[in-house]
């Protein structure tokens, strides 16, 4: 894994989503893999080495306004935790998972993981509590392509335990900007497909919840999920410390915007963070 700024909010998940499934945007939240570097390459921490495949372990703390998911009502404040490691083709993080890279260089990247399934609700957060979808684990793969500054990422993800145990794909581009030596920015901008398993058990509506719970029968099937846009900002406070600031913009695509549990179709996001790597 290069590690550019444009890698930087794979690092992030809400610390709720680890206790409870309210938080359906912790799997979006934030993406770092740090030691940071510039654009060209070079490695931040370490001033003119610029080994694209150095070891490394960083951790951070930080806090996100969000809504309980993707078309909810209401709003929550999340502390949020992280850990981005990598020994030699191992790595872990909060978007890839616990996995193992087949190629890693400065232009290309492809590995495969087991990932953590945050999003999902409460039935306290949903219309009249028809339904609720828990944390679960799935199998991504995915790959990379770095140029000129922009780093391109496509990935499938397999959910076999928990959640709706559907199929995601997904899809970004980001760009790292250089302001100076200290200051980094990383717009990006995504998209998600989903099966119809997913979407159907996410936002879909059974005919037996549609007679519990009073809501219209819906069942959105197979087709684009969300799409995003986001802005990262990073300063380095010193060689190991960093600190960061973001926000986004997420709305829901094809039928899944229209489902009776979805009260708002485009959300924002806000988040802050302290960043530690040894």
């Amino acid at each position: 894994m290069r590690k550019t700024f444009c890698s930087f909010l794979k690092m992030f998940v809400s610390a709720g989503a680890l206790l409870s499934a309210s938080s359906a945007l912790a799997q979006t939240s934030t993406d770092i893999r740090p030691p940071l570097t510039t654009p060209d390459g070079h490695d931040i921490y370490a001033g003119d080495d610029d080994d694209f495949e150095e070891d490394h372990l960083t951790i951070g703390v930080g806090g996100m306004y969000q809504p309980k998911y993707l078309g909810a009502r209401g709003y929550e404040f999340q502390p949020i935790l992280a850990l981005d490691w990598k020994s030699g083709n191992l790595f872990a993080n909060f978007e890839d998972g616990l996995g193992v890279m087949a190629i890693d260089d400065d232009t290309f990247s492809v590995g495969a993981g087991i990932v953590p399934i945050f999003d999902g609700y409460d039935r306290k957060d949903v219309p009249n509590g028809f339904n609720k979808v828990d944390v679960g684990a799935g199998v991504r793969g995915f790959a990379s392509v770095r140029q000129a500054g922009f780093e391109a990422t496509a990935g499938v993800t397999q959910i076999f335990v928990g959640s709706t145990k559907g199929v995601l794909a997904d899809f970004s581009i980001a760009y790292d900007i250089e302001v100076n030596d200290r200051l980094f920015i990383s717009p990006s901008v995504g998209v998600t497909w989903a099966n119809a398993k997913h979407t159907n058990r996410f936002y879909g509506v059974s005919a037996q919840q549609s007679a519990d719970s009073g809501l219209p029968e819906f069942r959105p099937g197979a087709g684009f999920l969300d799409a995003e846009a986001q802005v990262f900002l990073q300063y380095r406070l010193t060689d190991h410390l960093g600190l960061g600031v973001g926000g986004g913009v997420s709305t829901l695509l094809d039928n899944a915007k229209d489902s009776p549990i979805v009260s708002k179709r485009t959300a924002p996001t806000g988040t802050a963070f302290l960043t530690y790597t040894f």
